[in-house]
């Protein structure tokens, strides 16, 4: 099954080059048979620019998840421990296979959908 997440562009382009290889989330969706992230890149691209296979996800404290993911995080400490403010723990999804669409589509024509503030189902 697959869920569609909202991730910035620049985050985005770390995930499909290679240089990001966990997308962090301060909440999960609760579906355990997600196995595909197709993305969409927010404003200013506002895509589906492709789409990556799930190694695992990652449920930790924050000082373990930052310790476990930060030679790949993609992201420098300060900003991991700013978009955690206030939690206690995180998520940490790990990028297995990457797919990059050759056309990017778009949300509301291809999906009949509005972009998600976080993910949505697919």
């Amino acid at each position: 099954m697959k869920v569609l997440l909202s991730i910035k562009p620049e985050f985005a382009d770390k995930i499909f080059n290679g240089t990001k290889l966990y997308e962090f989330r301060r909440s999960i969706f609760k579906n355990p048979d997600i196995d595909t992230v197709v993305v969409y890149a927010s404003s200013p691209v506002q895509k589906v620019i492709g789409e990556f296979r799930i190694d695992c996800i990652l449920n930790e404290s924050l000082d373990m998840l930052w310790q476990k993911t930060r030679r790949h995080s993609g992201i420098p400490e300060q900003f991991f421990y700013e978009y955690f403010n206030g939690k206690e723990k995180g998520f940490a999804i790990k990028v297995k296979q990457v797919k990059k669409y050759r056309h990017p589509l778009c949300i509301r024509k291809d999906f009949q959908a509005i972009p998600p503030q976080s993910f949505m189902y697919l």
